[in-house]
C-alpha cells in the first residue's frame, strides 16, 4: 500500500497557499492519512481560529468515507438518507473543501480547506489534490 509521506503532504500545503494568497484568502489546510490522522497542517498568516478545528473535520471526513466531503453532505442534509451522519466519529463536516487525495495504487488520504468562502475552500483543496496527480 502506498503510504502519505511529508514530502507530499508538503507539496499540498504549499499549492493551497500558494493558491489562497494569490486569490486573497488567508486559510487553513489540513492532511490526513486515510485513516484520518493528521499528517500535516498549516495556518496561514491573517486566517481564523475557529477554521482550523473545520479544515481538519473536512479532510478526515473525505479520508474516512472515502468521498469528497461536498460528495457526502448530498445525503446528510435533513432528509436525507445518512441525516446525522456528521455527528459521528468525532464529528464530521459535509460541505465543500474535504478532496480525496490519490497516488498510484488508491487513496492516499485527504486534504481540507477552511476559511475562505466554501465555493473557494472546495477550488484550493482540489488544486491541492491535482498537485499530487
Amino acid at each position: 500500500m502506498e503510504e502519505l509521506m511529508m514530502e507530499s503532504a508538503q507539496q499540498v500545503l504549499d499549492v493551497v497557499t500558494t493558491a489562497a494568497r494569490e486569490q486573497g484568502f488567508a486559510v487553513n489546510i489540513a492532511v490526513v492519512d486515510p485513516s484520518g490522522h493528521l499528517v500535516a497542517f498549516r495556518r496561514m498568516d491573517g486566517a481564523l481560529i475557529g477554521p482550523v478545528d473545520v479544515s481538519i473535520k473536512k479532510a478526515r471526513t473525505a479520508a474516512l468515507f472515502g468521498t469528497d466531503s461536498a460528495a457526502l453532505g448530498e445525503g446528510a442534509r435533513p432528509g436525507g438518507a445518512i441525516y446525522t451522519l456528521e455527528h459521528t466519529n468525532g464529528g464530521l463536516i459535509g460541505f465543500g473543501g474535504g478532496v480525496l487525495l490519490h497516488g498510484a495504487t488508491g487513496p492516499l488520504g485527504a486534504v481540507g480547506v477552511a476559511g475562505a468562502t466554501v465555493q473557494a475552500d472546495e477550488e484550493l483543496a482540489r488544486l491541492g489534490a491535482a498537485a499530487l496527480s
